[in-house]
């Protein structure tokens, strides 16, 4: 063969080649964006060509399917329907629909939409000017803007925010009483001091003032009553109630150290206030210290969130029951936890007493536990437990107390509540600095103002069972206006001094409203049947208090 027929053999090769690309080309593009011929639509047009019979997957989307519905702003989605799914002008369009077709569709705005409303969720906001501090020096408290570079005395990790705010709130009631036989109309005031200073963002030193009290008696004028004294008392006590000094082990570590923590560990020592379980178990300053391990999980018992709390106090122990007026001769050592489980909350402590100097071989062992939650978005329940055992006289107990209230319309403003408990032998808080029982929180009956000596029923919850039924509206959140009935059923022998014989009821109504930021009005009334006794008790007061 020569060489020019070699040539033209590889010249036909590259035309036939040539041809059968273009061929190809032409072929596939035919199968995907030829335009619809006469009475086709676009969808159909898609479907006819040969490249796409052959991969069915390289099918180009339909514009009608990739389209999202419509979106309505303030209205409930409706259900597609799914014999007709597409929007008959959306089939009409080419399949080279353009960038559009990218997007989800604007938001249709329902009829019902307030836009205002919607505005005014962030825009209707205004300013709340709370009373401020009496005193107020360094970086104050609630306050926003741009601040002075602070001082890095205790390390760059743990700067300095000094403060100094003296707040508190003065009340001054007037009352006729009529309590375990004495009959006495009296105004009385009390006064509420805090003295705060900050040193850090976690570390501060707190005090509590209440000069014009001392213990548990108020600085008075009784005026009325056939017990009334008709002259002014004055009880004054300047020394604090509380002064500790609290702070966090790991800010304190990232100061000292320039290095980022890997802990939380706040603690605080000095005269503090112990407060546990809404105040029924623990109630009181005591000399010591505290511990806490917060937020912290477990994976494998399958805890999202716990706390453990050590405390422990050398002085200042308050137990009437137990210890008598004596606060100097016990020491108490113990742990409380508070841990998210169970669809609910629990909380558990234990305590230990132990006497010393005249109560010398004194033990007292107390314990704790309660369980908070909803159930079936109507009712809401805490149910507590306390227990106490010992060696000295009278102090053994047990409780249960259970607090409930219903889930109203009005969740936040109509409450019903309907709470129960019952008790055996001597059950007692840890400590309580007010002489106040277990029962405390039972209900309106059972507490008083700690003020003007408003009567309450027995609440030792010793030998007895019983409870509180009542209702709670709070209008618009301005306003408290509370009905109660309780009531008091003794069993067994009464422990003297400390249970009742015979039974108690209770008659209450209580109401608050805020006059302004600063200026809150309260007024209350009970009236009490004490079946056995010489007479009745009875309460009627008024009272204001003003916030600093």
């Amino acid at each position: 063969m020569t060489r020019c027929q070699k040539s033209s053999r590889h010249r036909a090769r590259t035309k036939i080649a040539t041809i059968a690309l273009v061929a190809a080309g032409y072929l596939v593009m035919s199968g995907t964006t030829a335009g619809p011929a006469a009475g086709q639509g676009s969808s159909e047009a898609g479907k006819g060509g040969w490249f796409t019979k052959v991969w069915p997957a390289t099918s180009p989307a339909d514009p009608a399917k990739d389209i999202a519905d419509p979106q309505y702003v303030g209205a409930n989605p409706k259900k597609k329907d799914t014999q007709n799914t597409a929007d008959p002008a959306v089939s009409k369009r080419s399949n080279v629909a353009g960038k559009e077709d990218l997007f989800l569709p604007g938001p249709q705005y329902d009829k019902d939409y307030d836009a205002q409303g919607n505005v005014d969720i962030y825009g209707a906001k205004s300013v709340v000017d709370p009373p401020r501090p009496l005193l107020e020096l360094g970086r104050q408290q609630y306050t926003s803007g741009i601040y002075d570079e602070s001082s890095t005395l205790f390390g760059q990790l743990n700067p300095l925010l000094p403060g100094l705010a003296i707040y508190g709130d003065w009340r001054t009631a007037a009352a006729y009483n009529g309590n375990k036989g004495k009959d006495i109309a009296q105004i009385a005031t009390r006064l509420n001091i805090d003295v705060d200073f900050k040193i850090t963002g976690t570390e501060r030193i707190h005090a509590f003032f209440t000069p014009l009290q001392k213990n548990n008696k108020f600085t008075r004028y009784e005026f009325g009553g056939g017990d009334g004294d008709n002259r002014f008392n004055g009880e004054f006590d300047l020394n604090p109630q509380t002064l500790f000094f609290e702070g966090d082990f790991g800010s304190i570590y990232s100061g000292f150290f320039g290095t980022e923590s890997r802990f939380d560990l706040p603690f605080t020592v000095g005269l503090f206030p112990l407060f546990l379980q809404n105040g029924t178990w623990a109630n009181d300053a005591i000399l010591g210290g505290a511990v806490t391990l917060p937020a912290r999980n477990s994976r494998k018992l399958g805890l999202p969130n716990y706390d453990i709390t050590f405390f422990a106090a050398f002085d200042n122990v308050d137990n009437a029951n137990i210890l008598g007026v004596d606060k100097k001769s016990a020491d108490i050592y113990g742990a409380t936890t508070f841990i998210d489980a169970f669809s609910g909350y629990i909380e558990a402590g234990y305590g230990f007493l132990q006497g010393r100097d005249e109560l010398n071989g004194l033990q007292t062992h107390f314990l704790t536990a309660a369980y908070s939650r909803r159930y079936l978005n109507t009712l809401s329940n805490t149910t507590r437990v306390f227990a106490n055992f010992g060696n000295g006289e009278n102090d053994d107990g047990f409780a249960i107390i259970s607090e409930n209230s219903l889930v109203t319309s009005l969740p936040s403003t109509l409450i019903p509540y309907a709470n129960f408990f019952i008790g055996f032998d001597n059950p007692q808080p840890l400590v309580d600095g007010f002489g106040a029982g277990l029962l405390k929180n039972v209900g309106i009956n059972f507490e008083t103002d700690a003020l003007t000596g408003y009567p309450k029923l027995n609440d030792t919850g010793s030998n007895a069972w019983g409870g509180a039924l009542g209702l709670q509206y709070l209008f618009n959140l301005d306003q408290q206006l509370v009905f109660e009935v309780a009531m008091v059923q003794p069993f067994g022998d009464p422990i003297p001094g400390i249970g009742v014989a015979r039974p108690q009821y209770g008659f209450g109504v209580r109401y608050q409203i805020a006059l302004d930021r600063a200026w809150l009005f309260r007024a209350d009334a009970t009236y009490q049947i004490l079946e056995g006794g010489d007479q009745d008790n009875f309460g009627i007061r008024a009272e204001l208090r003003r916030k600093f």
